[in-house]
């Protein structure tokens, strides 16, 4: 079925499953990915410029959506007996883990966090970083290569 905006949405749904397969460990986590990332292309369908390049502007929105999706903490799966404390051990674990990515973008400069939040967040291409701050397309691609770099030096979950 077909939008105003010229959008067959069953076929965007087919294309996100299949390309949040590349990065689920299973069905289940894959459909999960797939549907972030189609409601987020949804809301964001104003902003594709080329109807030309939709596939490769989902494939970007999955490809965010999975990151995202395994960034978030989640509790592991434990028996009924190790529940209550399985539960405070991963509050306290994911409280820790949180700190540390905390104290890891405090270490950036405040020109790397904007760019991370932007990019990440906000889900603008590169293009769309370097319009809204005035700098080159480039000069965003290898501001935000440092700053990944730096975070994952930084930071180790």
């Amino acid at each position: 079925m077909e939008d105003d905006d010229g959008w067959e949405w069953g076929e965007a749904q087919r294309i996100c499953l299949r390309l949040a397969f590349r990065y689920a460990s299973n069905t289940s986590e894959a459909e999960d990915i797939a549907q972030e990332a189609l409601l987020r292309a949804w809301r964001r369908r104003s902003t594709l410029r080329e109807a030309g390049s939709r596939k490769q502007w989902l494939a970007a929105i999955v490809r965010n959506e999975a990151f995202r999706y395994y960034s978030r903490p989640r509790p592991d799966p434990t028996d009924e007996v190790d529940g209550l404390e399985a539960h405070e051990d991963a509050s306290v674990g994911s409280t820790v883990d949180r700190a540390d990515l905390q104290a890891a973008l405090e270490g950036l400069s405040e020109r790397e966090r904007v760019l991370l939040s932007l990019r990440y967040e906000e889900d603008l291409t590169q293009p769309a970083i370097a319009a809204r701050l005035g700098i080159p397309e480039g000069t965003v691609k290898v501001q935000l290569h440092r700053a990944r770099l730096k975070l994952r030096r930084t930071y180790v979950p």
